[in-house]
């Protein structure tokens, strides 16, 4: 068998649809002649105002893409334990099913795998020092005091 000439990707996607009895979509192959394009740009012929470039732009802006609503910025959640602890509200909480509740819950509003990229060190820490906190507190050795 005398070996094939060389292929272009969009030949051999013509010669599998042809195949299966589909005709290629040529509308893609719309040629082009860029150097006749450059020359017509550089030749003088096609001339811009600067008032003309001011009104297309201000045409684009008008109805350009909407702008996002500038949101709330919302501060960065606290790491420390004393704020985690009033978050838990571990003082009303005493037995391990209830903490092991409270350990989910927690974890399903601060895991680091659901927190945006940019709060995951700090939720983290947030994690552990709750995990630290209900741990005690299974121990029995979280007080908290009475404000």
């Amino acid at each position: 068998m005398a070996p094939r000439a060389p292929r272009d990707f969009a030949t051999m996607l013509d010669e599998l649809l042809a195949e299966h009895g589909r005709e290629p979509d040529r509308a893609h192959l719309v040629s082009v002649d860029h150097l006749s394009v450059a020359e017509e740009l550089h030749s003088g012929r096609i001339r811009f105002s600067e008032d003309m470039i001011e009104a297309a732009y201000r045409t684009f802006a008008d109805r350009g893409p909407a702008k996002p609503e500038a949101k709330a910025v919302e501060p960065e959640p606290s790491v420390d334990p004393d704020d985690i602890a009033r978050e838990l509200d571990l003082g009303k909480r005493a037995k391990p099913k209830e903490l092991d509740r409270l350990r989910r819950d927690f974890a399903f509003r601060n895991h680091p795998d659901r927190v945006p990229e940019h709060l995951r060190a700090r939720a983290i820490i947030r994690m552990q020092v709750a995990n630290m906190l209900i741990d005690d507190a299974k121990r029995g050795r979280f007080r908290r005091k009475k404000a």
